[in-house]
């Protein structure tokens, strides 16, 4: 069988792989992205390694989201820039398979352009019946699916 591969940021957690850390904290860590789509494109990462959002344990969601909330502060007082691009992406182009959030600078006229897919429409009627699919989704969740053992309430 062949040896997995190493996460880059367990590495990079645990000080064994070079980064520029911009956030340490003892959940959480905040480094700047090698390959950014402006300077100042930071990754957040929880330093238990889980690999997508809903793996994310119930006690560190409010921390994570908290410290996402400061860096998207933080590129605009300490960079100058007029606003931020939060994403993430699971499983599907997850280029490393730990979670990670992206904080990016943001300035008008910086030359990004929206989301980097195609744009659809929905037929008449059609979106009532995907918003009817996700309410019955919410509902019906399993409570074991759940990192916390909690559902998630229909809204």
């Amino acid at each position: 069988m062949p040896a997995t591969k190493p996460c880059v940021f367990c590495g990079i957690v645990a000080g064994t792989t070079p980064a520029d850390v911009v956030l340490d904290e003892p959940d959480l860590v905040g480094f700047l992205d090698v390959r950014p789509v402006f300077h100042g494109h930071v990754l957040l990462v929880p330093r238990e390694h889980v690999e997508t959002l809903p793996d994310l344990p119930a006690g560190l969601r409010d921390g994570f989201f908290e410290a996402a909330q400061r860096l998207a502060v933080a590129v605009k007082t300490g960079l100058g820039a007029q606003g931020s691009f939060v994403a993430m992406n699971n499983t599907v182009s997850q280029s490393v398979p730990h979670l990670h959030l992206h904080v990016v600078p943001r300035t008008k006229g910086d030359g990004l352009r929206g989301f980097f897919w195609p744009r659809t429409t929905y037929a008449d009627g059609e979106a009532a019946d995907v918003a009817a699919r996700l309410r019955a989704a919410l509902a019906d969740a399993d409570p074991s699916d759940m990192s916390d053992g909690s559902a998630v309430p229909p809204g």
